[in-house]
């Protein structure tokens, strides 16, 4: 099933809605927010990049709460997003922020094509690059911060992630009730940031 494909109505609630998220988007930014829509409404279907969807909440679920990452991210800093699937979080966030650079792990071969198509035809290409590689099997990897979103049987692996995570880096992780409690059995500290238009999302900061 494909999200609906309602360009205007995407766009239109992208603007209402970025100063409840804290975000501002110029005509550019938009543009690439459209291409990036349209892109994955196009490769959805066969890959089931993200479930269906109407195109305000594609705007806000998925592309304003992205963006709610920016505010967290210096200028200049490196990023890995593991479990990228679609591209969400990190891809709207190097629309909006060309200075960033990123790793986009992901380990369905078939999602690291879209996502490398994705990175070409927002042209932001060159600020980042695609691993088609389960994050365990991955080391050396240097950044600032390391971002999941959608990672499969994720309580299971967060362990693992922060150990694997670079030592200097701080983890910004979305999740409900059930990932807090995960952090809270392991004696890990953070800082929740209720999402907005939600009271059970949030985004984790956990600094090593």
């Amino acid at each position: 099933m494909k999200i609906c494909n309602n360009a205007e109505t995407f766009l239109t609630t992208l603007t209402s809605q970025s100063p409840t998220y804290r975000v501002k988007l110029t005509s550019g930014v938009m543009t690439g927010l459209a291409v990036y829509y349209r892109l994955l409404d196009e490769w959805n279907p066969r890959l089931h990049l993200v479930a269906p969807c109407t195109p305000a909440e594609f705007a806000t679920r998925h592309i304003l709460e992205s963006l709610l990452l920016l505010n967290f991210l210096p200028a200049g800093v490196a990023v890995i997003d593991v479990g990228s699937g679609g591209g969400l979080p990190l891809v709207p966030c190097l629309i909006a922020r060309p200075d960033l650079r990123a790793v986009l792990m992901v380990s369905s071969k078939k999602k690291s094509v879209f996502l490398r198509k994705a990175l070409k035809r927002t042209r932001t290409e060159n600020s980042a690059k695609v691993l088609a590689e389960r994050f365990e099997n991955v080391a050396g990897l240097e950044a600032d911060f390391v971002t999941c979103r959608a990672l499969d049987r994720f309580a299971n692996k967060l362990t693992n992630l922060i150990e694997w995570a670079p030592r200097s880096a701080t983890l910004l992780l979305y999740g409900g009730n059930s990932l807090r409690e995960k952090l809270q059995q392991l004696g890990i500290g953070f800082e929740a940031q209720v999402l907005p238009n939600s009271n059970q999302r949030f985004l984790f900061t956990v600094r090593k």
